[in-house]
This record gives C-alpha cells, sequence and structure tokens, in this order.
C-alpha cells in the first residue's frame, strides 16, 4: 500500500486519503470476501488448483473476489508518498497494483513483490480473459449504407450494408498472463442490429450486400429495409461482440459478450414518376434513388 506523508492526491485514478499504511495481511492468500475495514485491505484471490479433499477427491478452490491492475507508471517515493512494503525491503522486486473488489465497491493501491504471483493473487482465467478484452480496440460499425447524405424514396427497397476492418467487425485477438497462466481471447462481430428509427429493427448475420447499379430496384438478398413514411430517420447500429477466449495449452475456456452502435440519418422522401423533375430543376429518374445510396 502507500503509507501518506502528506496531504491527499490522486495516483493511479485512485483516491488515497489515509493516515497509516494500507497492507495486505498474513491472510492475504486465504481467500474469501474482501475486508476493507479499518486501514488494511484483505486480498481475496485464491490459488485456482485442486485441492484435495477428505475423502481423496479434490476440489477447485473458490474463484477470485479480487482483481490486480499494475500501475503504469509506477510512482516513486516522495514527500508525499512513501511505500509501505508490508516488511520488505523497498529495493526488492515488486510494484504496485490497484486492487478492486467488486462486492464491497471498494479500489485500493497495494505492494506485491515478484514472489508474490503465486501464492497472493492467483487471477481467474475469466478475469484474464476480460483484461484481454479491455486491451483490443472495438469500433461501432463503419455504417456504409444509409448515408447522412444520402437520397432515399419511401416505398423503396434499401440495401443496408457495413465496411469492413478488423476494429469493426474482427477477428480481433489480445492475451493477457498472471504467474504462469495466459488466456487468449479472439473477438468478432455475430450479429448486426439495425434499429431503422420507425419502430423497425433488422438483424443481419453478416456485412450485408453492397449495391450496384445493375441490380435495379431488387431488393438486399441479405440485409435491407423498406420506410413507408417520409422524413428522417435516425439509424442507430449496434454489432454484438462474441469474445471466445482459452487458457493457453489447453484447460478452461469461456465466451463474453460486448457491443458496439454506430448512428446515421436517413433522409426518406416522396416517390416521384420516373424522369420528372426532381427540386432544383434536375431531371433524374427514380430508379436512381432505390436502393443504391453510393449511386
Amino acid at each position: 500500500m502507500l503509507k501518506r506523508t502528506a496531504p491527499a492526491a490522486v495516483l493511479g485514478g485512485v483516491l488515497l486519503a489515509v493516515a497509516g499504511p494500507l497492507a495486505p495481511t498474513a491472510s492475504a492468500a486465504s481467500g474469501g470476501v474482501c475486508d476493507t475495514s479499518g486501514m488494511v485491505v484483505t486480498v481475496c484471490a485464491e490459488d485456482r488448483a485442486v485441492r484435495p479433499g477428505g475423502g481423496g477427491k479434490g476440489k477447485p478452490a473458490k474463484e477470485v473476489k479480487c482483481r490486480y491492475v499494475k500501475l503504469s507508471p509506477q510512482p516513486e517515493d516522495s514527500m508525499s508518498y512513501q511505500v509501505a512494503t508490508g516488511g520488505r525491503a523497498r529495493d526488492s522486486p515488486g510494484a504496485l497494483y490497484t486492487v478492486d473488489c467488486p462486492e464491497s465497491s471498494r479500489v485500493s493501491v497495494v505492494w506485491r513483490a515478484d514472489s508474490d504471483d503465486d501464492a497472493v493473487v492467483a487471477i481467474a482465467p475469466e478475469v484474464l480473459a476480460r483484461q484481454a478484452l479491455d486491451s483490443m480496440t472495438l469500433r461501432p460499425p463503419d455504417i456504409a449504407s444509409p448515408r447522412s447524405e444520402g437520397t432515399y424514396l419511401i416505398g423503396m427497397p434499401m440495401w443496408l450494408w457495413v465496411d469492413q476492418s478488423d476494429s469493426t467487425m474482427g477477428p480481433v485477438s489480445a492475451s493477457a498472463s498472471a504467474g504462469s497462466v495466459t488466456v487468449t481471447a479472439t473477438a468478432k462481430v455475430k450479429r448486426l442490429l439495425w434499429d431503422m428509427g420507425d419502430g423497425t429493427t433488422v438483424t443481419c448475420t453478416g456485412l450485408g450486400t453492397r449495391y450496384t447499379a445493375d441490380q435495379g430496384t431488387a431488393a438486399s438478398p441479405d440485409c435491407g429495409h423498406r420506410y413507408d413514411k417520409p422524413g428522417r430517420h435516425p439509424v442507430e447500429v449496434t454489432a454484438e461482440w462474441e469474445v471466445d477466449w482459452e487458457v493457453d495449452g489447453g484447460g478452461e475456456s469461456g465466451t463474453l459478450a460486448e457491443t458496439r452502435t454506430g448512428e446515421v440519418t436517413a433522409v426518406l422522401h416522396l416517390a416521384q414518376a420516373p424522369n420528372t423533375r426532381w427540386p432544383r430543376g434536375r431531371v433524374l429518374p427514380a430508379a436512381r434513388f432505390c436502393d443504391g445510396p453510393a449511386q
């Protein structure tokens, strides 16, 4: 932990305002719910190894209750703070970590020697999977159609599609480690939910098909919509990401979920007969506006 020797300050996003050291207790490896009473935080991570039971059969230890994140950059001793290392020499190998204990809604800072990695903090594989997920760059869908500057006609098919990139559709992979355990997670978009702004939701399992002029007034084969009222329709596209993770070398695995949402406004006009005059005196065939905003 950190021992305060001057007015409180914010370190690593955690407000420290204490008069004495916050340090792991001797029972730090015993597990259980975090004890945040007084000036002590009990480390509640446990060894995930199978331990023998009374009948000779083993059972898994309790799952981790707290999450540890190494501070970067590491602070130095100063007039404001001195590191309380729990009796260890300050120059011994180790680092400062934030400890997030969800069951108590308490976030603190602790000093951990490198030798504590296995004995004190054994992070559950799913926690490592979430750390890997947090390190990924997952962006909202890159909406290609409809476009805010496009012109569309009510009653005509609108083709919906998004552009492909790793950060908007996947796959994206990342890994996170704790001690000897490494978890690799891979994220990709499972489906797109189009909220069309008129009370309709369209579900598409892929990018959608790009419209080309030779399609005429045909409907999209896999991702499309028709509006029946003119006006401005706010369109939101939510990408549902599926994140598969597994422990390197075999063992535990699982799936996490994430979402990202993009938006655009589609402007719908009343249909006109083909080859009639559009505003500003232009003569354009109505089919030009039916399906392809990029035409």
